[in-house]
């Protein structure tokens, strides 16, 4: 038994570093169908197969299972139930005004179900688009999420499918994400390998821009994302941490309440797992956060920068033999918070960081809807910047 899942790790781990280099030529179909093809049979029959099993070396063993894994996918693309795995009918509408669809999910799998809503643009008919994980703070909902930071009529405007994950209360009393966990740090277990099977559901049921896979966060929601980029670099692009903390900030609540109010003392790039991952995988990261939070210190965002610099792909000077080019900018929000940008660029063109620290702003999502909780509509526009720096930055 032990020597077949070997040869399936193996044999997955194959198929994906295939998948990988078709990618970076441009061949997404060609990378999909690769995948897929070679994938058949792994992912629904055993207990070994659904993502994020205990094990770092099957990297994406079970990336394509399905919830339903019989359900009929429906011939015609547009049509509304199209390949969503456990879509609730009465979730086809949503009430933003927009022609999108908000449809209500869940995926299972060793470390337990979370439901997630999913927001498909209307129009859409196949087309490979881009996906967005959204990860919503402390006793927030999908819903209130998607409501405060306007991220579908974002999605609707850019043609963008955006999931947002649901934390129930049955996991965390306020529906914090359990970033501080030992199982909420780590490849394979717990809640990251929640996240990375509905980030995979997703992929697999709709037409996604595998170049295009982004994951992004508020406040326990922040500090996820990042832990999504550091154990699973080969999955997303780029990551987008507002008012969280850096990887291997915390290790239990004591330690968590602790870096919240005066950051991590001593956290350095060697003390955390790499945002690029071991795989050496370029991902960016944009980082939002308000000089007068009170609930997250200021001080995790500027340790996360200087986390993800140290570590970058274990290079202090930069990247691929290319120096980091680093500017910085003030601006102000009309009628809103000034705010200081600071831009990290391999070479000429591609930003690898963007970080945001907004002056005045305490504990909420910069630029948001007053219809949310822990919003600032004073802006910048935190969402609209995110999709622009992910639009610029695919993964390589």
């Amino acid at each position: 038994m032990k020597s077949g899942l070997l040869f399936k790790q193996a044999a997955v781990q194959g198929a994906m570093a295939d998948a990988m280099r078709l990618m970076r030529s441009g061949s997404l179909r060609e990378a999909t169908a690769a995948i897929q093809n070679n994938l058949q049979g792994f992912g629904t029959h055993e207990a070994g197969a659904s993502i994020g099993e205990a094990s770092n070396d099957a990297a994406i063993e079970g990336r394509f299972e399905r919830v339903h894994p019989a359900a009929p996918v429906v011939a015609h693309p547009c049509a509304p139930e199209r390949a969503a795995s456990g879509a609730s009918s009465a979730d086809t509408v949503i009430g933003t005004g927009t022609q999108g669809r908000f449809l209500t999910l869940t995926f299972s799998n060793h470390a337990g179900t979370r439901q997630y809503k999913l927001y498909v643009p209307g129009g859409y008919c196949g087309q490979p688009l881009p996906l967005l994980i959204m990860l919503h703070g402390c006793t927030q909902t999908p819903d209130d999420f998607a409501a405060g930071t306007r991220m579908n009529a974002l999605a609707e405007e850019q043609r963008w499918l955006v999931a947002y994950p649901a934390q129930p209360r049955s996991a965390n009393g306020s529906q914090c994400w359990n970033w501080f966990n030992a199982d909420g740090q780590q490849r394979g277990r717990g809640e990251p390998s929640l996240i990375a099977g509905i980030t995979a559901q997703v992929m697999n049921d709709y037409a996604i821009d595998a170049r295009r896979v982004h994951v992004a966060g508020l406040s326990s929601g922040g500090a996820m994302a990042a832990i999504m980029g550091a154990t699973y670099p080969e999955l997303y692009a780029g990551v987008g941490v507002h008012s969280g903390l850096a990887y291997g900030a915390a290790q239990d609540l004591p330690t968590a309440l602790a870096a919240m109010k005066r950051g991590s003392p001593g956290l350095v790039a060697t003390q955390a797992r790499d945002l690029s991952g071991a795989s050496g995988t370029d991902i960016s990261l944009i980082i939002f956060h308000g000089d007068r939070d009170s609930t997250v210190h200021a001080r995790n965002g500027e340790q996360l920068g200087s986390q993800w610099k140290a570590s970058h792909s274990g290079r202090e000077s930069g990247i691929d033999g290319v120096e980091w080019q680093t500017t910085e900018e003030a601006g102000r929000a009309p009628n809103g918070h000034a705010y200081t940008r600071r831009i990290v660029r391999s070479g000429a063109q591609r930003a690898v960081l963007e970080q945001w620290s907004i002056h005045g702003a305490g504990h909420a999502w910069s630029g948001g809807s007053a219809l949310g909780t822990y919003t600032d509509p004073k802006g910048p526009d935190a969402a609209r910047e995110m999709l622009r720096f992910f639009s610029e930055n695919p993964k390589r």
